[in-house]
């Protein structure tokens, strides 16, 4: 499942799930931009990819318009072409419910879901010319909850529906999906200044039916094949990448 020549746009790909993305397609041919708001964690990752393959890194600010477009044009600028989008960046903010002000709410919702919007209007017309691939960043939390957690979930449910919906929309030029993971310890993935290792615990691997936490590789395997040519007959789907915990019953003791 090669990527030789497609460019890509990976955003909150200078840490976690989205560089490990970024790193795949790059050792899969692919030109990668990597869109991120930490521009310390872009510097750092660019260097380590330099042996890679082709990469830029764009500080943006995904949930504001102008960046968005900014980045579109810069990567079309730099390589004159766009192949795949994915719509990675992220943040969590667990507040119980009478904590959680409309402020954190907006961001939440900013950053998660209308940044995904922003993206791929400005993206659409190259993803078109094309005939490109947009993967979007949901999780399984939009699909069963712990408390307190109501921005983020409600930010990736809307991914999820907006996944669906804009795979009716540009299809048949664009085919959009997207990647609901569950526990992954991205904790090696981190600049190396926030780089400090999970203290996963054995119950912690044995919990999951398939014997152990997610790792970003696993996600990052999953993006090349839905962004390859092998998933051609794919779109408006949500892979549920969780190591099986969404299908495991689980009653009080």
């Amino acid at each position: 499942m090669r990527l030789d020549g497609k460019v890509a746009i990976v955003t909150g790909g200078a840490q976690g799930i989205g560089k490990a993305i970024a790193e795949r397609f790059l050792v899969e041919g692919a030109h990668v931009v990597l869109a991120d708001a930490d521009a310390e964690a872009g510097a750092e990752t660019l260097s380590e990819f330099a042996s890679q393959g082709p990469a830029r890194f764009v500080k943006t600010d995904v949930s504001r318009e102008e960046d968005v477009k900014a980045l579109i044009a810069a990567t079309l600028e730099a390589f004159g072409r766009l192949d795949i989008l994915v719509n990675n960046a992220g943040i969590s903010e667990f507040q119980p419910l009478d904590e959680l002000t409309l402020d954190a709410w907006n961001r939440v919702l900013g950053i998660n879901l209308t940044s995904v919007f922003l993206a791929t209007k400005y993206a659409a017309p190259a993803l078109r010319a094309s005939r490109g691939v947009i993967l979007n960043m949901a999780s399984t939390r939009a699909l069963m909850s712990e408390p307190d957690t109501a921005a983020y979930s409600a930010s990736k449910g809307g991914v999820v529906a907006l996944t669906h919906s804009l795979a009716i929309s540009l299809g048949p030029d664009v085919r959009v999906n997207c990647i609901s993971p569950g526990w992954i310890d991205v904790s090696g993935w981190k600049k190396h200044s926030a780089r400090h290792p999970e203290a996963l615990r054995k119950v912690d691997h044995r919990q999951h039916p398939a014997g152990r936490v997610g790792r970003p590789e696993d996600v990052a395997a999953a993006a090349l094949f839905l962004c390859s040519e092998e998933a051609g007959f794919i779109t408006g789907e949500n892979l549920v990448l969780d190591g099986g915990m969404t299908r495991k019953m689980i009653y009080a003791p």
